[in-house]
């Protein structure tokens, strides 16, 4: 074998054994490191070879008095009470008297001359349950059947069930959802609970109860998705889910669960979820059907079927999140590139409160300096592109048209975390309930997590939302759940 050959296949070896190494590294902190991203120039790293916290000698007592005299930290001011009660609880004022009349030497004909104030309490009183039965009056008009010759009988009007031929009602109904899609209880283990207040119920009963609760909602949903549509920028994103009893796929496949929102700062925040049996450019075709507006999502392939009827802004948590990795595992270059992308997020910072306009004049003013900079610091840099600061290039270098259009536009955000914080929440409740039976339980679990962040009153003032039911009892479903 030729000389040169050799030293090919070497170089070709160590370069694969340090993209294996980088690999175990990104795997080891994934698994053991702390989850934050934030960076910590004080804190080392559990897993560095050199000035491992591992190799420092076990502090025995012998060693001299100069290398164990640190300055202490100072303490800590001591924390004032943050308890604070909402002015709308009720207030019951206990005065504690004596229980026999009679002061402490026996004496009987006390009488008060005023009240010190000792402390107050917050006091909870468990759920209770009763069961309802309902009856309709008959009464009979003597003047009715007087003057048309009848039996002059009538009924009232009695309002419909919420379901018919079930013990469901309102307040019960809301209570199982609302612990659900809030706190994230599953129904098997909130079937225990009921089961206590003296309600022998099934698993299954309480799934149809949110199903069918769900479906009265729908007019509802759909006109959230047309408000979504109609606003000038959104956010997108989406995660998995498992549903088991999908047509025609196995119970172990991915299913997903999309969200899209208007930016923080838009007037009446819209959130909505869409259930899809696939992560294709297909479903986010149907989900952004007749948006004509701006959408910051990450660099997934699947947006790119939208067109440009939608024109797409990038995000850039994304792009530092794999600059970040890169960083973790100490390769040359990725910590002056993550500087920059912190130095743009604490700008953004600054200007968080300013209005679109501003916004757009700052990032243009003093962003466009930095981004320069990045841009310039990427195409200098040379590195193998199987590894993480490979990969990371890669993927901003792909999202640079996208991340560049932020620039001109104060009423995006600066990454698309919103959405990610939404989604999070949904999550959270996935690590309780783990999956969705059927595809109609997926959906009900889309129909419920949508908000529209209005005060009550104003709720009630909109008609053009709330109309939307065809008797009371769906409009007093979605009051009390709201």
């Amino acid at each position: 074998m030729a000389e040169s050959e050799k030293d090919q296949i070497i170089r070709k070896l160590k370069a694969e054994n340090k993209g294996l190494q980088e690999q175990i590294a990104y795997l080891r902190r994934k698994l053991f490191d702390h989850k934050s991203e934030v960076l910590n120039p004080n804190q080392t790293s559990l897993f560095e070879k050199e000035n491992s916290v591992f190799n420092e000698p076990e502090q025995t007592g012998d060693q001299s008095s100069s290398a164990s005299n640190q300055v202490r930290p100072k303490k800590s001011k001591k924390k004032t009470r943050r308890e604070k009660v909402d002015s709308k609880v009720p207030v019951r004022v206990t005065i504690i008297k004596t229980a026999d009349g009679k002061c402490p030497a026996g004496h009987s004909g006390i009488k008060p001359i005023g009240t010190r104030y000792v402390r107050e309490e917050f006091h909870f009183i468990p759920a209770r349950a009763y069961l309802e039965k309902i009856y309709e009056q008959t009464y009979k008009c003597e003047q009715c059947a007087h003057d048309t010759a009848t039996s002059g009988l009538f009924k009232p009007l009695v309002p419909p069930a919420l379901f018919p031929h079930s013990l469901a009602s309102v307040s019960l109904v809301a209570e199982i959802i609302h612990d659900k899609f809030v706190l994230g209880v599953p129904l098997y283990r909130q079937l225990s609970g009921i089961r206590r207040l003296g309600y022998q119920t099934s698993e299954a009963t309480l799934a149809n109860w949110v199903n069918k609760s769900a479906q009265q909602l729908l007019p509802l949903y759909e006109e959230i998705h047309w408000h979504l549509c109609s606003a000038h920028h959104l956010q997108g994103d989406e995660t998995p889910i498992k549903v088991l009893r999908e047509p025609g796929k196995a119970a172990t496949s991915r299913s997903y669960m999309w969200v899209a929102r208007t930016p923080i700062k838009q007037p009446n925040p819209i959130v909505y979820y869409a259930y899809g049996t696939t992560r294709s450019g297909v479903f986010a075709q149907s989900l952004y059907e007749g948006y004509l507006g701006v959408l910051q999502c990450d660099g997934y392939s699947g947006y790119n079927l939208l067109g440009n009827s939608v024109h797409r802004t990038g995000c850039w948590a994304h792009v530092r999140r794999k600059f970040y990795d890169a960083s973790q595992s100490h390769i040359k270059g990725a910590d002056n590139l993550l500087h920059l992308i912190d130095e743009m997020f604490a700008l953004e910072r600054e200007w968080q409160a300013y209005s679109p306009r501003v916004r757009r004049r700052r990032r243009r003013s003093r962003l466009r300096k930095v981004f320069k900079r990045f841009w310039r610091l990427i195409d200098r840099t040379e590195v193998l592109p199987q590894s993480r600061l490979g990969k990371a290039i890669v993927y901003a270098q792909k999202q640079r048209p996208y991340l560049d259009r932020i620039i001109n536009d104060g009423a995006i955000d600066w990454s698309n975390n919103a959405a990610e914080r939404n989604m999070k929440s949904l999550v959270i409740g996935r690590k309780n309930w783990l999956f969705s039976t059927s595809t109609q339980g997926a959906e009900a679990t889309a129909i419920w997590r949508p908000r529209r962040r209005r005060s009550p009153h104003k709720l009630k003032k909109e008609k053009s939302v709330l109309n939307f039911s065809k008797t009371e009892k769906f409009r007093t479903l979605f009051l009390y759940w709201k």
